[in-house]
């Protein structure tokens, strides 16, 4: 079996270089702690070693813990009791407790101190892989600006589980190291050297060399934490002022920011709490008990799944038919310099493609290619572009109004109006120029890809790419195979995809396809309740408490309240007498024909937003025409209203084979339109309720509030069953 750490002696000091096989990058795996238990052990008993070096091997330091194992700790809580999981949880803790007080006691230590360990830092130092250089007696980084340092756990429901909640509050003070544990914001090697955490930064291939002329000069080393009479800097445990004064605000600022949603949080502020006024030996274990409860209570593993592992399997082309080359495109043609188009064609121009970006008239295309000039000046301004980097992307693309520019295109994207002529009639003039061959993708959020191919002669390669706005910033696109759509086309737009490093997913045809339908009942939900009199503030608090970034009636007024009622009439004109009404028509319908209050756009939706650019609010108006109800509902009911509703739908996405895997629910859900991210996604929520009693519990909103709440047939058989949609829960080979 080859090793993880490559260990060597030099001039009396070890080198333990971090190279774990089969990995771009460094990752703690179950081989590796044990291997670093016996470097340790070796280190501390052979009396001609008098310190050692803790290294890098690759490009960077490390990124923390394997996701293998992670999902085999996942795994491991639905067969092993809390007590096993919490000894596999704590072996990491005890081993760097080894390493930093090499085994001794507090009274021997404090004594005769131990053999310093010095960790020598190269680029990303993440999680685990920043927790061991803290558990180290000095740390030292590569002063060449790739240093990126910090505990990103909680971002997967997780806590550091190697000591990171005790150890850098320890070093750099309570109120400090919560913002990063709270957070998982990282720190830069300037920031760890101005918080201590640092030692000295040194050139890269010196680090090493400075590493071993620390550890020389300091043959004997203790822990801060471990010196006798040690205080926190600005203070620690359940009677020092700054310490509660510090604890106080911290678990009011995380209700407001979690609304108790995310139990990582509460359970990094314990830990780090007990910790502070308890011994370390104690403190690490504390730390390891509540990391055992998240991956016991099962969010965390949920989280990790959708987050991590079903991201880098999409982001790698999970979904990406087999039997083809890869097919990069070089040169973009985009139809429409819309927000979408322009937006599209900033990103493509990014990722090194030459765009041709083109509209009804020369002005239309330059105001679409004048967005990216805005964000070029942005990025050069905050220094993530260089000019010269700036002035060559933008370089790339090419505004016209003249189609025969897209000569030698190799993929046509177009993002015109929602309307099916404008579409075909642009669509018809591309291809007029580039031939039917040419992969030609449709950027829709409603129109089925089935019918928008009519226009091509070639439906084979007519594809839908569903971008999300604004286009630099959302990291989702979903695309949509049409009924003829072939797989070389879905190959070539998942090739697109990945240049532009966005995160995909793949969904069949349908009206408003996956992420549009499935949202739309979030905002739609929300129009139901102003309908019923609910009051629209607890409407909108609900929704925030339940995870979601914005209430549904705030985001309905920034999605528009006329595009809604666009939508509403154009599907009632295509579905005829099999339209199925919502309760909320009719506040679109009178926002829209009666009141003329369209949202944002038009400066008045369901909120006001005043013309001095002060704080909007929601318009009192609205209980004029939707007379508030005497009762109103508890804030659980309004909460669970929103989220069934919206799961609900996901569901009849799947029974209907719009969707064809979880995976790509979940994923579509939280990266598409913010679906709560505790969560882990419908899916993953549903196996997590059970799906019995999710069932039961939609049925009953189903009787309550009407048929849009009824469970699909597969869903209903699947809980009779005792099935669930991830059977096999975390992949246990997920990279």
């Amino acid at each position: 079996m080859t090793k993880t750490i490559k260990f060597r002696v030099e001039d009396g000091i070890a080198i333990l270089g971090i190279d774990v096989p089969g990995q771009s990058m460094n990752v703690i795996t179950e081989q590796f702690t044990n291997e670093l238990e016996e470097c340790v052990d070796k280190v501390l008993a052979d009396d001609a070693i008098t310190g050692a070096v803790i290294c890098s091997e690759k490009p960077a330091f490390m990124a923390g813990a394997d996701l293998r194992m992670l999902g085999g700790l996942s795994a491991m809580a639905k067969t092993a009791t809390p007590g096993e999981i919490f000894q596999n949880s704590v072996r990491l803790n005890r081993i760097l407790r080894k390493m930093e007080t090499g085994g001794k006691n507090a009274k021997d230590l404090m004594r005769s101190k131990t053999k310093p360990f010095v960790a020598a830092i190269n680029g990303t130092a993440l999680g685990g892989g920043f927790e061991i250089p803290l558990a180290c007696h000095y740390r030292i980084a590569a002063d060449d600006g790739s240093v990126k340092m910090g505990l990103p756990e909680v971002m997967v429901g997780l806590l550091p589980g190697g000591g990171g909640t005790q150890r850098l509050p320890r070093l750099i003070g309570i109120q400090a190291a919560l913002q990063f544990l709270t957070t998982g914001k990282n720190l830069s090697a300037k920031d760890g050297l101005g918080f201590g955490i640092l030692k000295a930064l040194a050139p890269r291939d010196e680090l090493v060399e400075k590493a071993k002329e620390l550890a020389k000069a300091n043959p004997k080393a203790i822990q801060p934490w471990d010196e006798k009479g040690f205080r926190f800097p600005g203070g620690g445990g359940a009677m020092h002022p700054g310490s509660v004064q510090t604890f106080m605000a911290a678990n009011a600022m995380a209700r407001d920011k979690t609304y108790g949603n995310y139990p990582a949080v509460q359970y990094i502020l314990s830990s780090v709490y007990e910790g502070s006024i308890i011994p370390m030996d104690l403190a690490v274990e504390v730390e390891s008990k509540y990391f055992t409860r998240l991956i016991v209570e099962g969010q965390a593993g949920n989280m990790i799944r959708t987050l991590f592992v079903n991201k880098t399997a999409a982001e790698k082309g999970a979904r990406r038919p087999k039997g083809f080359d890869k097919m990069p495109t070089k040169k973009l043609g985009m139809l429409g310099a819309g927000l979408m188009g322009a937006g599209i064609a900033y990103v493509s121009a990014a990722a090194g493609m030459d765009v041709v970006l083109i509209d009804r008239d020369q002005a239309s295309a330059d105001k679409g290619k004048a967005y990216s000039v805005k964000l070029v000046e942005k990025a050069v301004s905050r220094r993530k572009m260089s000019k010269e980097e700036g002035e060559a992307l933008l370089a790339r693309i090419t505004a016209t109004d003249d189609y025969s520019k897209l000569e030698n295109a190799d993929l046509i994207i177009e993002a015109v109006f929602e309307d099916r002529a404008l579409k075909a009639d642009v669509t018809k003039k591309a291809l007029a120029v580039t031939g039917d061959n040419i992969i030609f993708a449709s950027n829709t959020s409603t129109l089925p890809i089935s019918s928008l191919a009519e226009a091509s002669s070639n439906p084979e390669n007519f594809i839908g790419i569903h971008f999300f706005s604004p286009v630099e910033k959302m990291p989702l696109v979903e695309i949509i195979t049409g009924e003829k759509t072939g797989d070389k086309a879905t190959a070539k737009a998942l090739d697109y995809v990945q240049q532009i490093k966005k995160t995909p997913i793949v969904v069949n045809d349908s009206r408003g396809f996956y992420t549009s339908r499935s949202f739309g009942t979030y905002v739609m939900e929300g129009y139901a309740m102003v309908a019923e009199g609910i009051n629209p503030a607890l409407i909108e608090n609900a929704g925030k408490m339940l995870g979601m970034p914005v209430g549904p009636l705030a985001v309905g007024d920034e999605v528009a309240i006329d595009l809604s009622y666009k939508i509403m009439n154009q599907t009632k004109k295509d579905l005829g007498a099999d339209y199925q009404a919502s309760p909320g028509d009719v506040v679109v319908d009178t926002f829209v024909e009666k009141l003329e209050r369209f949202g944002r756009k038009n400066g008045k939706g369901m909120y006001v937003y005043p013309e001095d650019g002060g704080k909007k609010y929601l318009w009192p108006g609205i209980s004029d025409h939707f007379p508030r109800a005497a009762e109103q509902p508890t804030v659980d009911e309004v909460k669970t209203r929103l989220l069934y509703r919206q799961i609900v739908e996901c569901a009849r996405c799947f029974a209907e084979n719009v969707l064809t895997t979880p995976e790509d629910g979940d994923l579509g859900a939280i990266f598409g339109w913010g679906f709560a991210p505790w969560t882990g996604g419908p899916f993953s929520h549903m196996d997590f309720i059970g799906l019995a009693a999710f069932v039961a519990e939609a049925d009953r909103l189903a009787e309550t509030y009407g048929e849009r709440f009824r469970v699909p047939d597969q869903l209903r058989d699947m809980a009779q069953k005792g099935a669930s949609y991830y059977p096999a829960g975390i992949p246990a080979a997920a990279e």
